[in-house]
């Protein structure tokens, strides 16, 4: 056989080789469903695992299983927020998705996905996590929110100050601790920023309602897309 053959026939198999170990090395782990529990329902929230009719189309990354739900596990409307907790405008919106669970209180469900993309906002994310863990996801969600202006500071988080507001929510700090940093934590984490790059999620919050997302952002407009969606159901 030739030996320049040889030598390209070598050299384009190392290459295959290469490309194909490379590619299984950056595939991200998944979560592990079984080390992550849903919130609690001993709170106005719920937070079952997701049922299959209210999932996005299989394949999809908009929606995992671990994600905290606020609302009913059966409601017809989903609505999927990707935020930050350190995001001013995740805050600003907040009031929006109340509002909107208060007019629909059967009708929606929000999925909660994290995109730290803040100072601090990694640990923000365990925060909730430990809480979600501990049944107290949404007191110590609106906790941060509301104290997000003293620990979200444009100069360095204080996430002493978000501890303590966790804290007086009602969340086991000396647990949490314990908590924060364990495989199943790490996992959603890993996975979510995983998720963001796949869907191209590049600013907080970004919204999708059934699916589709909210192209012109604003608090009306959110209303209007789930209020079309929620008629549509009727």
């Amino acid at each position: 056989m030739n030996r320049n053959l040889v030598v390209l026939g070598t050299t384009a198999l190392a290459l295959i080789v290469f490309f194909v170990g490379r590619s299984m090395i950056d595939q991200p782990t998944p979560p592990s469903a079984a080390k992550v529990e849903p919130v609690k329902t001993n709170e106005a929230a719920t937070g079952e695992t997701p049922s299959a009719k209210n999932e996005a189309p299989a394949g999809s990354a908009l929606i995992r299983p671990y994600s905290p739900v606020l609302g009913p596990e059966n409601a017809p409307v989903t609505i999927v927020e990707f935020f930050d907790p350190a995001c001013e405008a995740c805050r600003a919106m907040h009031p929006t998705i109340t509002e909107i669970r208060k007019q629909h209180p059967e009708k929606v469900r929000i999925v909660m996905r994290y995109a730290a993309f803040h100072d601090g906002s990694d640990i923000a994310v365990r925060i909730l996590e430990t809480a979600r863990l501990q049944g107290v996801f949404e007191s110590v969600l609106i906790a941060l929110l509301e104290t997000q202006p003293q620990w979200a500071n444009h100069s360095g988080a204080r996430l002493d100050i978000a501890w303590e507001a966790a804290k007086i929510a009602g969340l086991d700090v000396e647990k949490a601790r314990q908590d924060m940093n364990s495989d199943a934590i790490n996992n959603v984490l890993t996975q979510d920023a995983a998720d963001i790059e796949t869907i191209n999620v590049r600013q907080t919050p970004t919204f999708f309602v059934g699916g589709l997302p909210l192209l012109d952002f604003g608090p009306d407009q959110l209303m209007k897309m789930v209020n079309d969606h929620v008629e549509s159901t009727n």
